[in-house]
């Protein structure tokens, strides 16, 4: 958690937040118009409804339904922790997005508009905290569930492509997510040790 307090320090943050901004505008330069509807596609949560419903019938699978329907309810615990950290993060750092800064907004591909904070990235975060999650709890059933990481790095990514985050924000999310996964994961197998089921 040392992390979040040195990026907010200067003169370390102006030259971060400065690289930051150049790394973004060559990332969402690249885009075109013949991508915006993919990456658009890829950013939306319910157009990922297929793969949640995968993972839980692979959760089923591996752990019964008793067992299943608790990792259900310890998973819906996780997520509402892991947005209200994220919420946490916004709300003290107050970065604007790339769509709204002033230094940015006339000159990228802002292909969406949000009006909330930047940093940290909720998508990036959060679906790498399940990814993580799903494969720990997962990888003894399933051989290629560590597929399931192609997920957070689209769906991440496609928040830069689109114009809404930084980089940063990606990939503080991204190593934060996986610190929650990691621990979540561990908090979860003390559960299931001393559940009834």
């Amino acid at each position: 958690m040392l992390f979040f307090f040195a990026i907010n320090t200067t003169p370390f943050s102006d030259k971060l937040v400065a690289f930051d901004k150049v790394l973004f505008t060559y990332l969402n330069g690249l885009g075109t118009t013949n991508w915006d509807g993919f990456w658009l596609l890829i950013t939306e949560q319910k157009h990922w409804i297929p793969v949640f419903l995968i993972i839980l019938f692979l959760l089923f699978r591996a752990f019964g339904w008793k067992k299943g329907i608790l990792l259900l309810l310890l998973s819906v615990l996780f997520i509402t922790f892991s947005d209200q950290l994220v919420n946490l993060i916004k709300h003290h750092y107050m970065r604007l997005r790339p769509c709204n800064d002033l230094d940015l907004k006339d000159t990228i591909r802002a292909v969406l508009q949000r009006n909330s904070f930047s940093f940290v990235s909720g998508h990036s975060t959060t679906s790498f905290a399940m990814s993580t999650f799903f494969v720990l709890l997962l990888k003894k059933h399933y051989k290629y569930i560590r597929f399931l990481f192609i997920w957070p790095i689209l769906f991440a990514y496609s928040r830069v492509y689109l114009g809404v985050h930084f980089p940063l924000d990606i990939f503080t999310g991204m190593y934060l997510g996986i610190v929650e996964g990691f621990v979540f994961y561990h908090l979860t197998t003390i559960a299931l040790r001393r559940s009834s089921f």
